[in-house]
This record gives C-alpha cells, structure tokens and sequence, in this order.
C-alpha cells in the first residue's frame, strides 16, 4: 500500500504542473520525437516546397518532408539517434548538417540557404556521421534492415531479428535468446511501456514485426530509467500514420516448407494533426516450434495477431497516443519418437502391448497450448516550454497460457529423465501500471526525471496426476527395483504379491514392500486402483491433485538522469530506486554513471560505464515455484531444492562493469567494442517440467558473467551494406540452488559455492549479413552466416563427472557409462537425438548402441577408443569439469539467403514485390540444446524455403 500512496502523490503532482503550464509545440510520444524546423532563404524569407531529408546511415533510417507555404517542416516519430539532416530547394545551394536526437523533446531546426554558386555551404562529412558519442553501448536498426532479413523464425520474428542483428546474445530455441550470459533478463520498453516478462513463443505473444519502425538494443550499462531485468534492453519504436496524408499500405503472403503460411495486412493513414497506423496477420505452420527431432513430429500450430497505433494532436501543445494489440497463438507440443511412438507403455517404462492400465491403447502424445495476449496503452503528451516535455501513460497488458495434456493421460509419459506425470495448466498473468517523466533539455544538460508503478496479477491453476507406475510403486523386485504389478496394480506396499500368491506362474519371485512409498502420492497415481476409503485420500481427490495460487506483485521505480554534452565530453548520471513487493519484499538504491570521450581528429569514442541493478524474479509459475514445494504431493514430483520448506524468490541485486570504444574508418566502416563483467548475488533461470513448454523460476546463489561483444556496420557503399555481430560470454554460475522447482544439475546437488557453467555459457558466436542491391529500383539479395560455438549441454554422457572414473565393459577395458548425468540409461531414441556412436554402431530411434558393461556396471558401455558423438562435444574421461571444460553441443555454422524485388513491375502508385527467402541453405543437422535441465531438447531449423508476394500503394 505505501508504494500506491507514493504513486498517486507523485501523479497528483505532475498534474498540476501540467494544467499550470503555458502550450507551444507538439510533438511525438515514447521512444521517439518530432525534427521540425522552418527553411529560409539569405534574406530570412521563407521558402516554400524544399525537400527536408534526415537519415541515419547505420541504422539505415531515413525519412522527407516538404516545407509548407510558410516554410515549415515536420517529421513526426524519429527514434533517438544521431541524424544528417540536408535540404535541397530549387535555386539553392545544398544545405546540410548533424543533428542529435535525444530526448522527447522536439527538436527545432533553422535552415539558412545560399543561393546557387555560393561558397558558404554548411556540409558535414566523414566518419563523424557514423559515430556516437554515447557512454551506452547499443545498436540501432531501422526497418530497412530487418525487412530484408532472412528470418529463421516466423512465429517469433522480433526475437529473430533481435537476435541477428544484436552483439551478445546467444540463439537458442523457440525464439529464446541469452543476452550477455543471462536468460530471460531482457526487456522490452514499446513506445515507452515496459515489458520485463518473457516474449518468446511459450511465454507470449509478440507484436507482429511490419508494426516496428525501428529498434535500439542496448547491450552496455542501462540509463537509470530502464530496471529490472536488463542485460539486453530492446527499445521498440512502432509505425505511425501521423503524417501520411495519403494512405499507404501492404497486402502480402507467402507459403513455404512445412506447409507454413501466412497473409498480412497494414496500413498508414493521418494528416499533421493524427495519425493511424494498423496490422494484421494471420500463420499456420507444420513445424511452429523447434522441435526435439530433426524430423517435424506433431508440431503444427497457428497465430493471428492485430496491432493498432493511433496518434492524435489535441493543441500545439498536447497529443495523444494509443496503442492496441491482440494475439492468439495454438500450438502442439513437439514429440520425440518416443512420445510418437507410445513407447512408455510398450517397453521403456512397462511392456504393456501398448495399452494403458485400463486397456486402451496409448497413442501417440497429443499435448497443445494456447496463448491469448492483450495489450493496451494510451499516453499523453504535454510540451511545457521549449525545453520541457510532460508524458503520462497507462498500460494493461494480459497474457493467459493454457496447456493442454494427452486425451489419454498415459500417452504423457515419457522416459524415466523426462515426463513421469500427466499435467495441464491455466496460468494468467496480467500487468498494470502507470508511468510519467519529464524531460528537460537546455544547454549541456539533457535531464529526465520519472515514475513507474505496476503491479502484476498473478493466477495459477495447475493440475497433474502420476502416470508412471514406478515412479511411487509399493512394491519392489528382488533387485530393490521399483516394479509395476498387475494390470491395475496395488496401493498398499502390504498386498504385494510373494511366490505363495494365488498366481506363482505370473509372481515366481517373492516382491517387497517399498519403504519410500508415498501415501498421499498413491491418491494421484493414475496407474493404480481407484482409491478406496482405506487409503485415507482427500475427499475431493478425483484423480488429478491440483494447485491453485494467487498473487500480487507491486513494483515502484522512481529515477533521475542526465546527459551532460561538454565538447568532446559526454557524461551520463543517474540513480534508480526500485521497491518491490511480490512474496517477498525489496528496496533498492541503483547509481548509474557512464563517461564517453570523443577523439574527433580520428573519429574515435572512448566510453566506461557502471550500472546496480535490481533484477526481480520470473513472474511465470512464480508461485508454483515458490510455495509448492511445502506440498506433500508436489514436493517430490516437482524435484524441489529444499524439502518441505517455503522457499519465495527474494530480488537480486547485480554490479556490472563496461569499457569500450567506437571507432569510424572513413565512411564506409564502423566498429564498436565492449568488455564486460557482471557479478549478480542470487541470479534466476528456469527449469522445464518433463517435455511440456511447463517452466519454473529458480534462483541460485549468486553468477559471474565476463565477456566481450562486438558491431561492425558498413553503410551503403554502392549499394552493399554489412553488419557483423559477435561476442563471447562465459555464464559461471554458483551452488547452492537457493529455490524453486525442478532438477538441480547433477555434481551441484550439497556443494556449497561450487561453480558450473549454466547452458548460455557460450564461447564464441558471430552473425553476419549482407545486403547488396546495385540499383535503386532493382533486385536485391540479402544473406546470413550465423556461426555458433555451441551452448554448455544438458545430461550428456560424462556430464556431472560421470567420466571422471570410468566403468568397464564385461572384458574389462575401460569404457563409458551411456546414461545422462543421474545415471539413468539413455533411451535408443536420446541416442539418437545425441548424434552418439560406439565405433561403427550408429543408434536409431528405436534401437540402442553399445556392449554390455561389467558385473556392477550399467547394462550398456562404449569403450572409450570407441565412444564420440557427432551433435555434441563430450569431454574426454578424466577431462570433463563443469567450470572449466563441460560438455557442450557440437559447433555449427548456418546459411540463409533472400532474394526480392521490391517494384518489380516499376509502378509508380502501386507496386508488387516478390521476396524469396532460404533458411539453413545446407540443410545443417544441428542442436540448440540436449536434455537441458533447464530447457530440454531442440534442433536447430532444417533447411526451409519460403516464397512472398506484396501488393504495396
């Protein structure tokens, strides 16, 4: 309560300094401004119809405008950048200068013309366009780059783009990405409305990329008005119709591999005084997410999506801004073969025939989701004075994910170190929140002071039952093993059958009781007998055991900043307070500071910067996580860190270092560099339920993340542009894991403070693309090369230390256990998966490699001279250590091409364009990730073509 009295204080007051202030200009909201100005001849006249042109040769943003009869001018929705800025007239000698767009504040340009012949011409050339001098290390990238991108994912087409054209960030499945060592610690801020929850496509939905205008990324030190999570922070700037006084739009659609389709809408319309900009597209997909097979088993899904951007100018002084979304996503959940094949109950876990206990047969896994996500977010934007702007805004923003299991709840069960349990979930999440800033800008000072509240809403229901008869079995073999017995089975470790039973034949050898049978886990357990009164259940047990939580998490920031400009100086100051009030409660003070030195003479840029940040936990199934582990059912099921015990997540709190420099060569060629060194005390992730998109935060004691990143831009240069991304981030995380759900990596179970690399530990990565149209209106051809050194890897062989002593084979040659990193054996089809082999043995998905292990040992060894696997590097024996040298996936090196036409008929008013486009040319047989704990198994994209069509007026 005492955060929503701060805010509505602080409200109040930003209102009467509205409704006391005087009017003057309008101007654009959120991440962006106006660049207006007046163009007048030697004399001071004004001089109508010259053309006013600004454009950014890195990020490739370039916009006109005409003057009017009184010789004004006005591009509405520029993102902050740096601008050259020329004006051409009839009559008149080239005009030019730079220009800094920095703030919401409009900027107001004075052009003075020379006549034709004149010798005084302002003109800025060289590589001082293509440098900024900014303490923040960013990237910037215009829509006329990212149309041109071939994008590997459809469905999650901004994190694609984000993740092609972003220096340290690491590719991984599903449109997840690591930004500099960290995942999920990304935000969004969308016309300035902050987004901190996860945007991949099992998380939710994104707006559909054709609304984005332009996008800044920052990767260095985040400005104090940006908190929470923020190791990569993406500023989204989205299309405007203010301005467009005739309407202009695209109708375009494509089909290509796996039967994937899609048709898009978009139009702009407005005048100088509104403005709307509206999209809408609709793909169906048989290969919708990165599936755990090279093959597409069960995998189809479908999205529809709308977003709308409404502009209008209320006086000379206040505008408003609108913005609207709806998306709806469905999609299946991958199989294995596995799953495919219904193997669980026909040999892996039980050979039942392929039946079920009651005698149905299984099927194939038929598990599927649905995301419904809603945004709303007006502004309003108030000119104060010349140099100051007022922006109050609202935003609601809902995401609600259903999953679905099998019609057959026996058809969820997967291998014994995947799924055990049958589970569906209705998990709501709805965040509100107001903010307000104002800005200032006068002299060397560019000021900004502001506050942000929200409070999310937070619902889950999920219900699960037991669908592998081992899992709690009363009974054991004589091998201490858990056995299924009968058709339905037992409930009572007491009537497990012995030699003298009514049927010897079937039970030859005598069963025990188990004494770790659980009870209140038999009330669940859908492989046994329904419960009778005896068995003491809950009398509201119906099979399924379901949790149900509720809360509400409360966050207040308040920041100031300021960018001092001096010269070749430029220094950034700030200081954010975040007070956060979620299951358990935080405040914190977070000091920010940059410096940046510009070396004019050689259009260099020198930057250090420093950054406290207060990183709060995961919102999804953050209460599951939190609190269910004091659940008698779900605390073994679950495989929580601390037995029996409340573990809520507390917010971390992180220290991170940057140094870096930019550097123009000519003007054709930049370079910009950055270390840096991120030390967080209790860092988060996730851990995935079995094989369901199901995910759980945890938090572990605290992350050391070191590294490098790095830009190279070439703008156009006879019409080629380039742009290459690199980076190397080593991702060192440190036991004990403090809460949550989900399976602690083997080798960090009890060890106190012991490191490991999590797996978004990378050690290199580069993405490069090209672009090269010779003439304006001609063909062009658009090209990647994405190169991945490979992701730290899941329960692999030798993973956890199970190379540091090796087993033997039954001739007693020393040989390789083939088990993940818990000891259970690796099925034929995750052999598969692996790419393993045992010298000429190759597994499929349903037959296994490997000989048979010594008395003692597991069943199936590889002899270590014959041990390797094409998808993953597995350490030698006696090499592997999971700090230093742990397993991980196999490098790889991707191509993608597109060819387009963007007028390929010429026309003036209406044009059609034709698009073409590759992804992963040579079909390269590679992995995400395997058996992650924390996301399981995924390839990488087989080779998919695609073919577009537009219709543009």
């Amino acid at each position: 309560m005492p955060f929503i009295r701060v805010s509505a204080f602080f409200l109040l007051l930003v209102s009467i300094v509205t409704f006391s202030a005087p009017a003057l200009l309008a101007q654009s909201g959120g991440n962006s401004t106006s660049v207006t100005g007046t163009v007048l001849d030697p004399s001071g006249a004004v001089v109508p119809n010259a053309t006013v042109e600004i454009h950014n040769p890195v990020s490739q943003f370039a916009r006109s405008a005409t003057t009017d009869s009184k010789g004004n001018f006005s591009i509405p929705n520029v993102p902050f950048n740096p601008y050259h800025l020329s004006v051409s007239a009839a009559g008149f000698a080239p005009y030019s200068q730079d220009i800094d767009v920095r703030s919401l504040v409009p900027l107001n340009v004075k052009a003075n013309l020379k006549v034709t012949g004149s010798s005084e011409v302002v003109t800025v050339e060289g590589g001082g366009d293509l440098i900024e001098n900014d303490p923040t290390f960013h990237t910037d990238v215009d829509k006329a780059i990212v149309d041109r991108l071939p994008l590997e994912s459809q469905s999650s087409s901004l994190s694609s783009a984000v993740t092609l054209v972003t220096p340290g960030i690491a590719a991984d499945s599903n449109g997840l990405f690591h930004g500099l060592g960290d995942h999920a610690e990304n935000s969004f801020s969308v016309d300035g409305q902050p987004i901190t929850d996860q945007q991949s496509k099992v998380f939710s939905n994104q707006i559909p990329l054709d609304a984005v205008q332009s996008l800044e990324v920052i990767s260095g030190a985040p400005p104090a008005e940006y908190g929470d999570k923020t190791s990569i922070v993406i500023n989204v700037t989205t299309r405007s119709g203010q301005g467009v006084t005739k309407p202009h739009g695209e109708v375009n659609t494509s089909y290509g591999s796996f039967g994937t389709a899609n048709v898009g809408f978009n139009l702009a319309y407005g005048s100088e005084k509104w403005g709307n900009y509206i999209s809408a597209n609709a793909l169906n997909s048989g290969r919708f997410l990165d599936p755990p097979e090279f093959a597409v088993l069960h995998d189809k899904g479908n999205e529809e999506n709308i977003f709308d951007r409404v502009d209008y100018q209320l006086s000379t002084a206040d505008s408003l801004h609108l913005n609207f979304g709806f998306t709806r996503s469905w999609f299946q959940t991958p199989n294995t073969f596995d799953s495919q094949l219904a193997t669980p109950w026909s040999g892996v876990v039980v050979n039942n025939g392929g039946l079920d206990p009651n005698g149905n047969v299984v099927g194939p896994a038929d598990q599927h989701s649905q995301i419904k996500t809603y945004n709303i977010a007006p502004s309003w934007i108030r000119i104060l004075n010349p140099t100051t702007v007022l922006t109050v805004g609202a935003f609601v923003r809902r995401d609600q994910y259903n999953y679905y299991p099998s019609a057959n709840p026996f058809a969820d069960l997967g291998p014994t170190n995947l799924q055990r349990e049958t589970v569906s979930q209705n998990r709501k999440l709805t965040n509100a929140g107001l903010r307000s800033n104002i800005s200032y800008v006068k002299g060397i000072h560019n000021l900004k002071v502001g506050a942000v509240y929200q409070q999310t809403f937070l619902d889950e229901t999920d219900p699960l039952g037991i669908v592998d008869p081992t899992l709690n079995a009363p009974c054991l073999d004589a091998n201490g093993s858990p056995v299924w017995v009968g058709n339905r089975g037992v409930n009572d470790p007491g009537n497990c059958p012995t030699a003298t039973s009514s049927n010897p034949l079937l039970y030859p050898t005598p069963f025990a009781a188990n004494p770790n049978f659980t009870p209140i886990l038999g009330c669940y357990d859908l492989t046994r007998p329904t419960p009778s009164p005896a068995d003491n259940c809950p009398t509201s047990t119906s099979g399924l055991f379901t949790f149900n939580g509720h809360t509400d998490v409360k966050e207040l920031a308040l920041y100031i900043q300021d960018t001092i400009s001096k010269g070749n100086w430029s220094l950034n100051l700030g200081l954010r307070g975040d007070f956060y009030n979620g299951l358990t409660t935080h405040r914190e003070a977070e000091p920010r500071l940059g410096v940046a030195y510009n070396i004019k003479k050689s259009n260099t840029v020198l930057r250090v910067s420093y950054a406290r940040v207060l990183e709060t936990p995961f919102n999804e199934n953050l209460v599951l996580s939190s609190t269910g582990c004091t659940s008698p059912v779900l605390n073994p099921l679950l495989g929580c860190s601390a037995q029996g015990v409340v573990t809520p997540f507390s917010p971390g709190w992180r220290n991170e270092f940057h140094a870096g420099f930019q550097q123009a060569f000519g003007r054709y060629v930049v370079f910009s560099g950055e270390y840096i060194w991120k030390y967080t005390h209790n860092a988060y992730d996730f851990s995935v339920l079995g094989n369901t998109p199901i995910t759980f935060p945890i938090e572990w004691d605290r992350s050391k993340i070191p590294g490098y990143a790095g830009r190279v831009s070439v703008p156009n240069l006879h019409g080629f542009t380039a742009l290459a991304v690199f980076s190397s981030v080593a991702a060192r995380f440190f036991t004990p894991q403090m809460g949550g759900a989900g399976a602690v990596p083997a080798g960090t179970v009890g060890a106190a403070s012991t490191p490991f690399r999590i797996d978004h530990d990378e050690k290199f990565n580069i993405t490069a693309h090209l672009q090269y149209q010779p003439w304006k209106r001609g063909p062009w051809l658009g090209f990647n090369w994405r190169y991945d050194s490979g992701l730290v890897a899941g329960q692999t062989p030798c993973f956890g230390g199970n190379c540091a002593q090796t087993t033997t084979d039954s001739t007693g040659a020393p040989a390789i256990a083939l088990t993940d990193s818990f000891g259970t054996p690796l099925t034929a089809d995750q052999e598969f998966q692996s790419g393993l082999f045992c010298g000429s043995q190759r597994p499929t998905p349903t037959s296994q490699i490997g000989f048979p292990g010594a008395p003692g040992s597991p069943s199936l060894v590889c002899p270590v001279s014959q041990f390797g696997s094409t998808l993953l590097q597995v350490p030698k024996p006696n090499t592997e250590d999971d700090d230093k040298n742990p397993p991980r996936i196999a490098s790889r090196s991707l191509f993608d091409i597109a060819i387009g036409h963007d007028n390929l008929f010429h026309g003036d008013k209406y044009k059609i364009s034709l698009q073409l486009t590759a992804v992963n040319i040579a079909n390269k047989y590679a992995l995400y990730n395997f058996l992650s704990t924390f996301s399981g198994t995924h390839y990488v994209t087989p080779r998919a073509l695609t073919a577009q069509l537009g219709f543009h007026f």
